[in-house]
């Protein structure tokens, strides 16, 4: 679907960073369709990757020492604000600042040390498509400490958390205005305990195990396979230059 505004507290954008953005281009514009678009020496060579001619991501190198990852950005109405806010239990790891006349941007990590962007929207208020295959199309965050999650983003974003118990284990929905808008579930013990927290982006997609058969073909490597779950079926993937994503095909 396409959008023009993202209410603020809103995850609006996704982007990817690694040592390799133009092998990350060549690996999601394969897998996705999109068709990216180098900015320029100005903006650091970060490429606009669109699908149906709509922002629908973004990639570039690596803005320092971690490792190659996604970042889901939060559309925000002051990022000074609520910059300050996260620096009472988390970190301002980028201070705010002027992305030309695409808005301020800010990098962050919140208490258990999961990283996330607050963007606060000029001329780009985000992707202008989410929601369909191979735009984004939910954000969910996988952590080590979730009581602590539970206090520090509603203080942050005015987040609501709506806690389900039944099932393999808890999983808390993120609530905006009462609208689901994100999602957190405890990290599986099975990943090293040297692994932070972190913000794990999903992709739709038609066909879950299609898709999977594709990505793993440009090289990328499974890390869940297509495991049906009573929104879809899902897929947890981990892409050439090593950073996880997922991809879901929608329950009908």
């Amino acid at each position: 679907m396409e959008i023009s505004r993202y209410e603020p507290g809103t995850p609006c954008w996704v982007d990817h960073q690694s040592a390799d953005p133009a092998g990350a281009v060549a690996f999601y514009s394969s897998l996705f369709g999109w068709e990216a678009e180098d900015q320029g020496e100005d903006a650091g060579h970060y490429n606009l990757c669109r699908l149906r001619g709509l922002d629908a991501a973004g990639i570039g190198p690596s803005m320092g020492p971690r490792p190659a990852a996604w970042t889901m950005h939060v559309s925000v109405d002051d990022i000074e604000k609520s910059a300050a806010v996260v620096t009472v239990r988390g970190q301002v790891v980028v201070e705010p600042m002027d992305v030309m006349e695409a808005g301020r941007l800010a990098i962050c990590t919140d208490s258990s040390g999961a990283f996330f962007a607050l963007w606060q929207p000029g001329a780009h208020i985000g992707a202008r498509i989410a929601n369909e295959p191979g735009a984004f199309t939910w954000n969910e965050l996988e952590a080590r400490e979730p009581a602590a999650a539970l206090s520090f983003y509603p203080a942050v974003f005015g987040w609501e958390p709506k806690t389900a118990t039944e099932g393999p284990g808890p999983y808390t929905e993120w609530l905006l205005n009462g609208r689901s808008i994100a999602g957190m579930m405890p990290m599986d013990s099975s990943i090293p305990p040297e692994v932070p927290s972190y913000w794990l982006v999903y992709f739709a997609v038609t066909d879950t195990a299609a898709s999977v058969e594709q990505a793993t073909g440009l090289g990328a490597s499974v890390v869940v396979p297509p495991t049906e779950i009573p929104q879809g079926i899902f897929a947890i993937l981990s892409d050439p230059q090593g950073a996880t994503f997922a991809v879901i095909a929608m329950a009908s």
